[in-house]
């Protein structure tokens, strides 16, 4: 029972975390929208690099990848809390219905690691030279939570035994 309790646990803090990511870029709009715009128009990567054709200066852009972003938070931190009450529910129960009541919370897990993966360290990172720039290079925060929502997922998944 206790490691069922960690994994719910766990489960609820990422949720719990995602949600708190959604409300600062919905209340402090700015601050990661400009992030995004850097990102985007490549005006912190190194001067003189062939890759500026990628750049995309447009707001229009800008502001519908960070709306994409923001989205996409709120679906991987809905699903995983969802999957927080499913386990919940199911602490209790057999292990067959308990592995059944981590799918929903793998499914926010999973979406969660590809949007860290694709969206920051592929796109971000390396499509717009996030990497070259000093001031607006998310790549260690990305990796940071990639890090912990796939050591999450991991964990959740471990296997389980039958209740004491």
């Amino acid at each position: 029972m206790p490691l069922r309790l960690a994994k719910i646990a766990l489960t609820a803090a990422s949720a719990f975390f995602l949600a708190i990511v959604v409300l600062n870029n919905l209340t402090d709009y700015g601050s990661n929208f400009g992030f995004v715009q850097h990102v985007l128009s490549m005006n912190s990567t190194f001067p003189g690099n062939r890759l500026m054709w990628r750049s995309i200066e447009a707001p229009l852009v800008h502001h519908l990848f960070y709306a994409s972003l923001i989205l996409w938070e709120t679906a991987s931190g809905t699903l995983i809390g969802l999957g927080a009450w499913k386990l919940w529910r199911a602490r209790l129960a057999p292990v067959a219905q308990w592995q059944s009541a981590k799918g929903v919370a793998t499914i926010g897990f999973t979406l969660s690691l590809l949007q860290w993966y694709v969206a920051f360290l592929t796109i971000g990172g390396e499509w717009f030279a996030m990497w070259q720039s000093k001031i607006w290079n998310g790549q260690d925060a990305a990796f940071r939570l990639f890090t912990i929502m796939g050591i999450s997922l991991i964990f959740l998944n471990m296997r389980d035994e039958e209740p004491n």
